[in-house]
């Protein structure tokens, strides 16, 4: 796994009006650092992102209603997503000679927070019909793991309100569960993974040191606790929540899904590292 030629662009602005990017579009790449943290919950993820010396233009159009951000990062030419949300605070401060810009980002803040739906459906509606038509009058893109299941209502459906009700109700029919990952509508089965595709985490892959064993309440009907693991690996942006992950080395073997994950770097100093949590796949 290598660990060099980092790269990254962040771009900001309000969607569909003119907004800048940094990295490779700037005469020099400016310092940046950043701490994103994400989970398989109806909460939104959230991100600080601290950047030095951007310009009054850069500032000015952080500080727009509305302004969305993101952000890839990764080495030589992969540059996977790795953030993508709203900007919902952003302060500039003097750091010695340089002025220090810190901006707070909550994924999907605006359509869990703002949106309301308006949805009616006489006889039989099935739940996947529900939730298409939620997301589209949210605006995002839904994504569905390859194995999610959906019921049917009979005797029509009609429901007017916030557009993260209408979502859970129809996952609770169908017994799944939503999150807003990198902007898009994630749906899959509670303890599953979203797709068959594994990743391998090893030694060779960037794995560092040996995971450590953690027992999780599990918030689901049958209050069994979850057995699962702490680890930490250099950053591989590819890897999300709900993904599905071997753990290769001699401390543990298994197959797992990522429940949590926190990403960290700063491209001037150390290492990009993930740390994660990953617990049996149940679903």
């Amino acid at each position: 796994m290598k660990n060099f030629d980092r790269q990254y662009r962040l771009a900001a602005g309000k969607p569909g009006a003119p907004g800048f990017e940094i990295g490779d579009t700037t005469p020099y790449t400016l310092h940046i650092a950043f701490s994103i943290q994400k989970q398989e919950l109806e909460s939104s993820n959230t991100a600080k992102v601290s950047v030095w010396n951007l310009n009054k233009s850069h500032l000015a159009t952080l500080e727009e209603e509305g302004c969305f951000l993101t952000l890839k990062a990764g080495y030589g030419n992969t540059l996977p997503l790795i953030l993508a949300g709203d900007v919902s605070f952003s302060k500039s401060k003097p750091d010695g000679a340089n002025v220090l810009t810190e901006i707070e980002v909550v994924d999907g803040l605006a359509v869990i927070r703002d949106t309301w739906v308006s949805i009616s459906y006489a006889g039989t509606v099935n739940t996947k019909k529900i939730m298409d038509d939620v997301a589209a009058q949210m605006g995002v893109t839904v994504s569905y793991s390859y194995n999610a299941e959906f019921a049917d209502i009979p005797n029509g459906y009609s429901f007017v309100g916030q557009a993260k009700v209408a979502l859970s109700k129809a996952c609770d029919v169908s017994g799944l569960e939503w999150s807003i990952q990198n902007g898009i509508l994630q749906v899959k089965k509670p303890g599953d993974v979203m797709s068959k595709e594994v990743y391998i985490l090893s030694a060779d892959t960037g794995l560092i040191g040996f995971p450590e064993r953690v027992q999780v309440s599990n918030s689901d009907s049958d209050g069994k606790n979850q057995v699962g693991y702490d680890i930490e690996y250099l950053m591989n942006g590819a890897i999300g929540i709900g993904d599905y992950v071997k753990i290769d080395s001699k401390f543990l073997s298994g197959f797992f899904r990522i429940a949590t994950l926190d990403i960290d770097g700063d491209n001037l100093s150390g290492d990009w590292k993930c740390k994660a949590r990953v617990l049996e796949v149940t679903g």
